[in-house]
């Protein structure tokens, strides 16, 4: 009898235990995923924000909620997020695909920042940096053009070269939103988080452009904000 029990525990121990590990192992990037879909959920709903202009031409969009810069300063870390992109093959929708999990690397001291925890939201504006993103990492001021986003009744008066940028990037601290450079950093797929996240192997490239995956229920908030504020691309 004893021997029995000491064989169903282990057995038991076989099936529960890498489902007790994946679920402890996955819940930052759940968690950044959420907080993604808070942090669009907040800033689309503000009319000055964002223009709604830029967003209706964008072809994808980067969330990092709750960067510190300290994780620039010291050069080793980095923010973390999601990039979700308009479905179908050239982004047209409609509709927003599954989510893929992104990093943004500072390894400088010219991102000052504040030193509270700072939002960031990047427009993608053409197909060349959606999928240089998705394929490598990105140096944003040489791989892709980047200029700080104008927001609100700003984007009217934006100069030709911010219009003409790749990546247009904003930042939110404290309440206030504003543009901000990032040139300098560099943008590359988290594909060790893209398996936490997803649970198998997984190249941000096939999540995005060919949709082997379903949203995970985490992502419903950011999909759902960005159906419901910009559910197809503006080709003109």
């Amino acid at each position: 009898m004893k021997k029995a029990w000491v064989s169903l525990l282990a057995a038991f121990s076989l099936i529960v235990l890498p489902l007790t590990s994946f679920s402890a192992d996955d819940t930052k990037e759940v968690d950044r995923v959420e907080n993604s879909g808070k942090v669009m959920s907040e800033i689309l709903n503000v009319p000055e924000d964002l223009p709604q202009d830029l967003l209706d031409k964008s072809y994808c969009v980067i969330v990092l909620p709750s960067v510190l810069k300290a994780a620039f300063v010291f050069g080793g870390s980095y923010g973390r997020g999601v990039m979700t992109c308009r479905r179908g093959a050239n982004f047209n929708g409609p509709g927003w695909g599954p989510p893929t999990m992104m990093a943004l690397e500072g390894g400088s001291f010219g991102l000052q920042i504040g030193g509270q925890a700072t939002d960031f939201v990047l427009l993608l504006m053409s197909d060349r940096s959606a999928k240089g993103v998705l394929t490598s990492k990105v140096k944003l001021g040489a791989d892709a053009s980047a200029a700080a986003g104008p927001k609100g009744r700003e984007a009217s008066a934006a100069t030709d070269a911010t219009m003409r940028a790749e990546i247009l990037s904003y930042s939110r601290a404290r309440g206030a939103f504003a543009g901000v450079s990032l040139e300098g950093s560099t943008l590359r797929p988290d594909n060790d988080a893209n398996k936490k996240l997803y649970g198998k192997e997984i190249k941000a490239e096939n999540i995005v452009l060919k949709d082997e995956v379903k949203a995970p229920p985490s992502a419903s908030l950011l999909l759902k904000t960005l159906d419901t504020k910009s559910p197809k691309r503006k080709t003109s």
